[in-house]
Parts: structure tokens; sequence; C-alpha cells
């Protein structure tokens, strides 16, 4: 991990930000005659209604059905860090499928609220995050991969531990595959925050690896590992998860789980639970 000056390190994460961009308009202009060969051996999105993105830190490559809008909704409560005694949050997400290959995303903190190691608690808006996804490669009997970029805007806040005021940034190379009846995903990340020492900025890494499990009797079960070198949506540190799913149908599931926290600034244990709904397909497709 470096920290730089703002001028200096403004430059490095824009160019960073507009070679994601490229790739991504790269991977939807592709020639007509390639598009019709994937949809003759599978459509080169995702023919799921929803493809949830929750409760794991590690975003699938493949996107819902093409047209859908995804809401994902969230309650997650942390306990026992470095710079709390608890934490609540309630991250409210939509997901749109605008094309076969690319997402829109947008995510809202709508509640933070935090008690201090005193007792003190503090609640305001936690941030909103705006993001696209390209999906570049997607065959059938071979991994899937795309690209993902993210601008965080934290609100300013009197105080500074809610938010600072200050943008920060996320690019993500995301990729799925499936082994026997394991849904696997691998997130590797690039992040560029804001420090809350001082108005410069810091370079840091993300990664994460999850699997999806899904029994006959609308049951799953998820497990991941994610781990991160600079404090994101959460402080830096390890982050083992275990969860329970239930697919209601094919535009309903809900989780529920544990996530354990290893690291000096970490919470030592967070329960998460949510729900994920496809509101609609806009394309009436």
């Amino acid at each position: 991990m470096r920290s730089k000056g703002g001028h200096q390190n403004r430059g490095g994460y824009h160019v960073f930000g507009i070679v994601i961009f490229i790739l991504a308009i790269t991977c939807l202009v592709q020639p007509a005659k390639t598009n019709a060969q994937h949809s003759s051996s599978g459509s080169p999105g995702n023919d799921d209604f929803i493809v949830p993105s929750r409760p794991t830190v590690s975003q699938p490559a493949d996107i819902q059905k093409v047209g859908v809008l995804q809401l994902e909704f969230g309650l997650n409560a942390g306990f026992d860090a470095k710079g709390f005694r608890n934490q609540q949050t309630t991250p409210l997400a939509l997901r749109f499928a605008a094309l076969s290959r690319f997402l829109l995303a947008f995510q809202l903190l709508a509640v933070r609220s935090q008690a201090d190691l005193m007792g003190r608690r503090t609640t305001g808006v936690g941030g909103t995050i705006t993001g696209i996804q390209a999906l570049a490669f997607k065959k059938t009997g071979y991994p899937t991969f795309a690209f993902a970029y993210e601008v965080k805007l934290l609100p300013t806040s009197k105080v500074e531990k809610l938010a600072s005021g200050r943008v920060e940034h996320r690019a993500l190379l995301l990729i799925s595959d499936k082994l026997g009846g394991f849904d696997l995903t691998f997130n590797a990340a690039y992040l560029n925050v804001a420090r809350k020492d001082s108005r410069r900025r810091a370079d840091g890494g993300q990664f994460a690896l999850a699997f999806d499990y899904e029994f006959g009797n609308h049951f799953g079960v998820t497990g991941e590992l994610a781990g991160q070198s600079l404090e994101y949506t959460q402080p830096r540190g390890l982050y083992p998860l275990v969860a329970v799913t239930y697919q209601v149908n094919r535009r309903l599931r809900f989780d529920a789980g544990l996530q354990f926290g290893i690291g000096a600034q970490a919470p030592r244990v967070a329960i998460l639970a949510g729900v994920v709904v496809g509101i609609a397909d806009l394309y009436g497709k």
C-alpha cells in the first residue's frame, strides 16, 4: 500500500477508470456475428431472472436476465471493532441489466448507526456507490469474465468516521465458474480511497473467493473468504463468511449469515440478513 498527494494520485485513478470504461465499451460492441453465435449456444447474459450479489463481498461475473431491475436490501450488524462497539447498516442496491453484457448498479447505505467505544451513538447516511459492469467473455464450459468500476461518494458528516465528504474508487475483475454443483466466484479489485487523517489518498487491493451450493429443497449455502488492505465498505481485514439462502421462486431469494473479522480494525463478528427481488422485466421479454 502507498499513499500519494491529491494531485498526483488523482491523475492515476482517473486513467485507471478510463481504461476500465474502454474495456467495458469494447465488450459491448462486438460484431453481430459473434453475438449470434453466442445466442445459438446459450445467451451471453444469464438466463436466471435474478443473480444475487449479496450477502457476499464478491460480485458474480454473470448478470441477470436482460431488462430485469433487481433490488437487494439487507440489515448488517457488526460488533467489537477497533473503532466502534457496534454498527448497523441497511444497504439498499438496484442492479439493472441494460444489455445482455452490460449492468448498471446503484447502492445506498440508507442508514449507518454506530456506537463508539464509550457507547455514544451516531446515526447518518453512509454514502452511495454508482457502478457499471461489462461481461467480457461467457461460453459454456469455460469461466465467465467481467469488469466493473465503481465510484463511492461519502457525504459530508459532522462525524468523520461516518462520512468524509470525499470520493473513492474501486475497479474489479470478476470471474465466475461452475464446478460440479458449486457456483464459484472470484474477485480481484484495485482500491483508491480517501485517508481519514489527511487530504491525501491511498491505493490498495481487495480479493474475494466465494462458493454457492443449492440443495433440491430451495435452500442453499454460501461461503466466502474476502480480504482488503484498506477500508472501503468495511474496515481493513480478512473476512470469512457463511450464510444460508432460500430461493422462494425465480424472482425472490432470502439470505442470512455470519461474517467473522480477522485483523486489528475488523469487527469480530457481523450478522447479515437480506432479500433479493426481481422487481420487473422492463423490456417485457
